[in-house]
């Protein structure tokens, strides 16, 4: 969870920036990707970018390009799930020219080459990819083929492929009509049951921490497997909606049409967790809030979930005055800084950790499961303003 947090401070970071023009540059290279073919690339928007009427976008979009293939250079090969750079001009002054370049490897492979420049950086690709908490599992079928796939965000795994032979298996001739008709059933039980037996392991392997299963698919096979009883009974059937394919291109419009359950179903979780979370407060029970009050269970190790909210910034700052040599630590929130000691003199800044971080890392180092709630729901605002944006379910109290 640490890198996911790392990247989404990165990405608030890159949000405040804004180009005078179209001169911050977006590159999103996919696993596999030949980096020599990207360097290519990017050579050719060089030369085009060299007919750029304004002087001052020209010239810093050229240097954000060559800075960019000066860095490619240091790779043989993308890393395991592709790599994503911006660079460009960051700085606020007109006057002063500041060409920076961030990157980073996303939390999942990347499937999409993408270069763009605008006055803005192209986050959403990876923003998506880390706000992704859920992961449900996909089937698409008929009754002839099925595909089983996991899906994390954007991001869609195809497990297993399967194919049914209740066709090719039973032939009509020489047997009476209930004999052939019985034979089809059995078939399809037995290609039903295959299925169930793929997904339930899926979900074993996930430790049945997948949400739910979604259903798709042309005719009436799907409807079928969903009232055969051959899945595990922990698993949950979230939707079954009607596709024109059975394969990727399924998979990707059962998506496509599961869009609203969702969203229901991330919103759905983050308000199951905080009213667990409201109601172990108000009994004193199983819940602690605050930054103090949490990292003190953690270290006790008796956090099961750590709760934040993920537009939290807060800080533990080190200050020495520069008058009396008084040393003190003090958390500070966002970019709110002391700036004098009580005694009149001036503060210098020591040392300064992301408290949120260390969180975090304590959290990792137990195992302990981290969620991330936003300030857009009424119940995730609550959590901010109520409970400072951090708190813990615990598994036990001291």
């Amino acid at each position: 969870m640490k890198k996911e947090y790392e990247i989404m401070k990165e990405i608030k970071r890159l949000k405040s920036v804004r180009g005078s023009g179209t001169e911050l540059i977006s590159v999103y290279i996919p696993a596999g990707f030949q980096i020599s073919e990207e360097v290519a690339k990017l050579r050719e928007e060089y030369s085009q970018s060299s007919n750029i009427k304004s002087k001052t976008t020209r010239t810093n979009v050229l240097s954000a390009i060559e800075k960019i293939m000066q860095y490619l250079k240091l790779f043989r090969e993308t890393p395991k799930n592709g790599l994503v750079v911006f660079c460009g001009n960051i700085s606020n002054n007109p006057g002063k020219v500041n060409i920076e370049l961030f990157s980073m490897e996303p939390p999942q492979p990347l499937k999409v080459n993408i270069y763009r420049c605008d006055s803005t950086f192209l986050l959403d690709p990876i923003e998506e990819m880390v706000e992704a908490r859920d992961t449900f599992a996909l089937l698409v079928m008929d009754g002839r083929e099925a595909t089983i796939a996991t899906l994390s965000g954007s991001h869609i795994k195809v497990v297993k492929k399967l194919n049914s032979t209740a066709h090719a298996k039973v032939r009509k001739g020489g047997q009476s009509a209930r004999r052939y008709e019985r034979a089809i059933e059995e078939s399809i039980e037995d290609y039903y049951k295959r299925i169930g037996d793929v997904v339930n392991q899926l979900f074993e392997q996930y430790q049945f921490k997948i949400k739910g299963l979604i259903v798709g698919g042309p005719g009436p096979a799907k409807e079928g497997f969903v009232k055969s009883n051959v899945l595990n009974y922990q698993i949950k059937i979230l939707g079954v909606y009607d596709t024109g394919y059975t394969d990727e291109y399924g998979l990707e419009e059962l998506v496509d049409k599961a869009k609203d359950l969702l969203e229901e179903q991330e919103a759905s979780q983050e308000r199951r967790i905080i009213e667990k979370f409201i109601q172990e407060v108000s009994r004193g029970g199983l819940a602690v809030y605050g930054y103090e009050n949490t990292k003190k269970a953690l270290e006790a190790n008796q956090v099961s979930t750590l709760i934040i909210n993920k537009d939290l910034d807060l800080y533990r700052v080190k200050y020495k005055c520069n008058t009396c040599g008084e040393e003190f630590e003090k958390l500070e929130v966002g970019d709110h800084r002391e700036e004098k000691h009580t005694c009149g003199g001036t503060l210098s800044i020591e040392k300064e950790e992301d408290a949120i971080e260390e969180l975090i890392d304590i959290a990792d180092r137990q195992g302990v499961e981290t969620i991330f709630v936003s300030s857009e729901s009424s119940y995730g605002k609550e959590f901010l303003m109520g409970f400072t944006g951090i708190g813990a379910l615990l598994r036990y109290k001291s």
